[in-house]
């Protein structure tokens, strides 16, 4: 049964977003998902939501992400509200980091859930390939497999995940080896969706049509994980724009680094904000069976041409 309150405590999008999705498959299908910005939420439109009912009957799940400004803006007003939450709804806060000594940690644990959403240690990569190998997509990745996957690519888990799910279709025998990595893992992926990614953030939704079009012309796997791309995406977007150190970002893009930046702050903060709302949409209507899944990403992109 979900609880009243969880926190997702980390700052690897990928894993929070795989614990998002676990934490949601355990609502009913009918469950009313509220997506709000902690950096700009007030706290009594947050506290009406958790109070009100939802709109067809059933569950409530209000997902807060950038909760460290609203935790450190709230603290005591959240904490009351923990000790008697709505029996009705779910406040999930998505944070970067929250000790274990504050009272507004302990409250959470007591009346919900913590989620610890760190990374594997680099020593750890390779066991963590093969068991999310196995688990996400029923493959075998062999010991030397794994390590050669975490060489090339590093701790990007959600590149990693991608990655797999290719090999994964191309595989008859459910079983990775050596061979298959060096055959078969490239950086083209990475490229085609950094381009069309940066063509949305320069305005040109045109261009970045053709780009998805190809790429799921170049991988069929492509729109069951443009979700997990996207939204990774946005929040390298929004940490740029919150003016967050982008140190963890420099091994990911090495020297196209500046340009990055330079598309997030032409995106800005308003755009930022309502693409991050059209893309959890396109996300609730891909795994409610609402339209194509391609299709639905299609009109994400389009989006940014109104």
């Amino acid at each position: 049964m979900p609880k009243p309150v969880y926190a997702l405590i980390g700052d690897d999008s990928y894993l929070q977003l795989q614990q998002l999705a676990s934490l949601a498959s355990d609502f009913p299908h009918d469950a009313q998902r509220i997506d709000v910005d902690g950096e700009r939420a007030e706290l009594a439109e947050v506290f009406d939501e958790l109070r009100s009912f939802a709109m067809f009957g059933g569950s409530k799940i209000v997902v807060m992400r950038n909760a460290d400004a609203f935790i450190t803006k709230y603290r005591e007003q959240l904490e009351d509200y923990l000790a008697a939450p709505s029996n009705s709804s779910t406040l999930v806060l998505r944070v970067g980091s929250l000790p274990s000594n504050q009272r507004i940690y302990k409250a959470i644990a007591k009346a919900g859930q913590i989620v610890q959403c760190a990374p594997p240690k680099d020593r750890e990569l390779p066991k963590w390939i093969i068991d999310h190998a196995k688990r996400a997509h029923k493959v075998t990745v062999t010991q030397d497999a794994a390590m050669q996957l975490a060489d090339l690519i590093g701790c990007d888990l959600g590149r990693l995940d991608s990655e797999l799910a290719k090999l994964a279709l191309m595989k008859d025998d459910n079983k990775i080896d050596l061979t298959d990595v060096a055959g078969s893992v490239s950086f083209q992926r990475e490229q085609e969706m950094w381009d069309m990614t940066n063509a949305l953030a320069a305005g040109d939704s045109a261009e970045a049509l053709k780009r998805w079009r190809h790429l799921v012309q170049l991988d069929p796997s492509t729109e069951f994980r443009a979700v997990t791309w996207l939204a990774m995406w946005l929040e390298e977007v929004g940490a740029i724009l919150s003016g967050a150190s982008t140190a963890k970002l420099q091994w990911k893009y090495r020297e196209r680094l500046p340009k990055v930046i330079q598309t997030a702050k032409s995106l800005g903060k308003r755009q930022h904000a309502r693409a991050v709302d059209l893309l959890a949409e396109v996300d609730q209507r891909s795994k409610s069976g609402v339209g194509d899944a391609a299709k639905n990403v299609e009109q994400f992109i389009l989006s940014f041409s109104q």
